[in-house]
């Protein structure tokens, strides 16, 4: 996913010589808030496959995706590490803090991204190699290097990068690409926008200071919320069409309809706010939006994940009950 899935917890950095970095600086640089996110996506998109994948396998591919999103993470923050030391909530990662150098952070993503998309292939099959290597190259060449300093479209294009690993995750017990894990993908890359630009809302001065060309910053805070609502009602059909696929069934409709309806009130409340409303609250409603879309995606990849074990427990029940 985007670096903006997840609030990094604020704090100050530290003062002083460069420090040795630890284990915990390692792993911090992997994002693994951003990265569990990745790998509950992906082993989705592989449980629900119509396929029985071998348990070693299906274990050893998602360590292979985990390892790939890590080194997303590693890389962007190698090539961020200049805008991290501007930001309040990314200021205290390990580059920037100055508990590691950034060419230790570079060559651990480099060879955890050479490595992930090598063992996926071997463990897997090449297709899925061949998708987590262009996951991993469009979140870092595409997104970081590129779109993000230089438009304001920037997590829209890019967001691509954290709709794929569904498709990863398919292609990694199936060898093949369908439509139903494609509907998935879109699911994710037309979620992420609103997601996005709701924390972009309340963290709008950050990215000021950086100088990132963040929506709020370029078109103003009334065109964002605008935007959020145009995308959380395209976003509707795009998250409900998987319950007429091979993935869906009852379940995952009924969550669907629920919280796609809860997005939608959730950004039409936000577009009727006004600046002066939003700062009197200090950005509540923004927050609250921005938790609720988290919400919206775990729960509509858990319920594909109940349809799986539905279907696993009882077989087709969704044509059985003569629904689809």
């Amino acid at each position: 996913m985007t670096d903006a899935s997840i609030i990094d917890t604020p704090r100050e950095p530290i003062s002083g010589a460069p420090k040795e970095p630890s284990v915990r600086d390692y792993v911090l640089l992997l994002k693994p808030r951003v990265m569990s996110l990745s790998i509950f996506t992906a082993l989705v998109g592989m449980l629900c496959a119509p396929v029985w994948v071998n348990p070693v396998i299906g274990f050893a591919a998602i360590l292979c995706i985990a390892a790939g999103a890590g080194a997303s993470g590693a890389l962007n923050m190698w090539w961020d590490a200049d805008i991290d030391a501007k930001m309040r909530r990314t200021a205290g990662r390990p580059i920037p803090d100055g508990r590691m150098a950034a060419g230790e952070a570079l060559a651990f993503g480099l060879a955890l991204a050479v490595l992930s998309v090598m063992m996926l292939a071997v463990f897997a099959n090449p297709l899925a190699g061949a998708l987590l290597a262009f996951t991993i190259f469009f979140y870092v060449v595409v997104y970081s290097m590129w779109l993000k300093r230089a438009t304001p479209q920037n997590i829209v294009i890019g967001g691509l990068a954290g709709a794929l690993p569904p498709l990863v995750g398919w292609a990694a017990a199936t060898g093949s690409v369908s439509v139903a894990p494609l509907l998935l993908v879109g699911l994710i890359f037309m979620w992420t926008p609103p997601h996005f630009w709701a924390l972009a809302l309340f963290a709008e001065t950050d990215y000021e200071k950086a100088d990132v060309p963040m929506l709020p910053n370029v078109a103003g805070d009334a065109e964002t919320r605008r935007q959020i609502l145009i995308y959380a009602l395209l976003l509707a059909p795009v998250a409900i069409a998987p319950a007429f696929t091979v993935v869906g069934g009852p379940l995952y409709l009924a969550t669907a309809l629920y919280f796609n309806a809860r997005f939608a009130a959730g950004a039409w409340r936000l577009r009727r706010r006004d600046e002066a409303q939003a700062k009197a609250d200090r950005f509540g409603a923004e927050k609250a939006f921005f938790r609720l879309s988290l919400h919206f995606l775990f729960w509509s990849f858990a319920a594909l994940l109940g349809e799986a074990a539905l279907r696993a427990a009882f077989g087709d029940y969704a044509a059985a009950m003569h629904l689809f």
